[in-house]
């Protein structure tokens, strides 16, 4: 069976790589962890590792922060000569972080094939460097695992090959069906003093929401005020933290350290209604059938404004407080949209698997690339 090397950098591609190592596993491949360390807090992290029953990292690369040129060159630095050393069938490769970019780029040129979950989402917003990093993984990726249909159009609209193509679901939402009774025991809600469906929950991580001390401002003033007619918890993630405290908070929004993976999806399935500018937690919160408000102009998942509980309300003040209001008044109908069914990673195995091992595929070495595609401007 092949030698599959499966790629985590943050704490958003933890939840997506678990369900590919066990399916990958439970067929019988032979699956390398290999984590970056491109965010790492190790209590964070442990949180994370336990809660999700992830085995410690078979190799952990420790590359630290930086900035966006100096972090992806530390990971391609470090990835390489572990690459040569391991020489893997194949790379996997998780969503859209800058580990994500920096091993595709590396296995491309190294020879192993290569893996892309979660292919094909765009948000088309060229400012957010998530975007670059997604559009630029596909690019040098032979296996393009889409999580819904809107992702697969995107590849087909961008010239990629049929046989590249593969919609197979998505593996947050086989986590996220895993672990949700899990969840669902946590304590967390008596730890904060809350009852189901009488808080709010609030995330900010985007550069654009948090860097800038005007936009921020102005979130919080529309945060106040939805506080006052529910109560608002909001974990505080580290990119923020010291920017809400010069602004300072309004008062019914409580701020609260970072939860880990069980005890946020608790938080998730109680709140009343979620406020966010995260990609994923826009896919939890479909799934749990939860109404979303996203304090973004555009998403990479349109999938759940479409046939979930999602509304995009920008960034304006005024809009953000009318949509919150009607979304309590009138929340949208549960809607899951399909193959989110916490089957995508055994589709994904069934994908990189076929055919016996990917060993007797041809390697990317001994064919040519897809050298015809064009890439999206």
């Amino acid at each position: 069976m092949p030698r599959i090397v499966c790629v985590a950098g943050a704490r958003p591609n933890y939840m997506k790589i678990k369900p590919v190592m066990d399916a990958l596993e439970h067929r019988g491949a032979e699956v390398i962890l290999v984590h970056t360390g491109q965010h790492y807090d190790p209590a964070m992290n442990d949180v994370f590792f336990a809660d999700l029953g992830i085995r410690p990292p078979d190799r952990f690369l420790g590359v630290g922060s930086g900035t966006h040129a100096e972090q992806t060159g530390r990971v391609m630095t470090a990835f390489e000569p572990l690459l040569g050393e391991l020489s893997p069938d194949i790379v996997v490769v998780v969503g859209d972080i800058n580990s994500t970019l920096a091993c595709a780029l590396v296995t491309a040129k190294a020879g192993p094939l290569l893996a892309h979950v979660e292919a094909g989402l765009r948000s088309r917003d060229w400012s957010m460097p998530e975007e670059v990093n997604r559009v630029a993984t596909d690019r040098v990726s032979d296996y393009l695992l889409a999580p819904s249909p809107d992702a697969a159009e995107n590849l087909r609209a961008e010239g990629y090959r049929e046989d590249q193509i593969h919609l197979v679901g998505n593996v947050m939402i086989d986590t996220l069906l895993a672990n949700l009774e899990r969840a669902r025991a946590s304590d967390i809600l008596d730890q904060y003093g809350l009852s189901r469906g009488e808080f709010g929950l609030v995330t900010l991580h985007r550069p654009a929401n948090v860097d800038d001390p005007e936009v921020l401002a102005a979130l919080l003033k529309a945060l106040g005020e939805i506080a006052g007619r529910l109560p608002l918890l909001l974990p505080v993630h580290p990119r923020a933290a010291g920017r809400l405290a010069d602004i300072g908070v309004p008062g019914g929004i409580r701020l609260v350290p970072p939860a880990g993976y069980l005890d946020f999806i608790a938080l998730q399935d109680s709140a009343r209604v979620v406020l966010t500018d995260s990609g994923g937690i826009q896919e939890e919160t479909t799934a749990l059938g939860v109404p979303c408000v996203t304090l973004r102009d555009n998403t990479e998942r349109p999938i759940t404004v479409e046939q979930g509980t999602n509304v995009l309300a920008g960034r304006d003040p005024a809009r953000i407080v009318a949509t919150v209001n009607r979304a309590l008044d009138d929340p949208p109908a549960p809607r899951r949209p399909e193959l989110w069914d916490g089957r995508a990673s055994d589709r994904i195995a069934e994908v990189l698997l076929e055919g016996g091992t990917a060993s007797m595929r041809p390697r990317p070495t001994d064919r040519p690339r897809p050298t015809d595609q064009t890439l999206p401007i």
